[in-house]
């Protein structure tokens, strides 16, 4: 099996890079979007990034406009957004495609290993009420959608787009996985 952190990325200054950067850390790799109903979740995530990445945590934004056309942006448009309007600070990669036939190989991978997303099921919902096409579980649901990779560089959870990151249980999770020896 691939391991996941060697899989080839770009960050939105255009360097090629890895998550393999970031082993031994515990990594939040969210799908992300300046013009979401969830874009406001930017403000968690740097605030638990600032709590926490000083014991080993770094969150990995990647945008996708692949929902509803809501990351339109160039890679230094989605930067500057996301400075001016959230002073964040964890890396942000470039827009990549998370769903359908040219999906990134990390994501290809991220979304094959059958780990269920906390917190499913309401936000499936109420997007299948404004008549959105859900999709298999395995797929991404919508922006925000986090992936919790722990020190070994194994996927041990998976939140579903609402699940913000104050949500006790994404934090529980974190916390526990900071807790573990690398």
């Amino acid at each position: 099996m691939t391991d996941l952190l060697n899989i080839p990325v770009k960050l939105a200054d255009g360097r090629e890079t890895t998550l393999n950067d970031h082993r031994g850390k515990v990594i939040l790799v969210v799908n992300v979007a300046s013009k979401c109903g969830l874009t406001v979740q930017y403000e968690g995530l740097e605030k638990l990034y600032e709590d926490k990445r000083e014991r080993g945590f770094v969150i990995a934004a990647f945008p996708a406009n692949n929902f509803k056309g809501q990351e339109p942006g160039t890679d230094a448009e989605i930067v500057e957004f996301c400075t001016l309007t959230y002073d964040v600070k964890f890396p942000i990669f470039s827009k990549i495609s998370v769903k359908g036939d040219d999906k990134h190989p990390l994501y290809q991978l991220l979304t094959s290993s059958a780990v269920t997303a906390v917190g499913d099921g309401p936000m499936r919902e109420r997007l299948r009420n404004h008549g959105i096409e859900t999709g298999d579980k395995s797929d991404i649901l919508w922006n925000f959608e986090k992936f919790l990779i722990g020190r070994d560089g194994k996927i041990v959870a998976r939140f579903a787009p609402d699940v913000t990151a104050e949500d006790q249980r994404l934090v529980s999770a974190v916390d526990k996985e900071l807790s573990a020896s690398a």
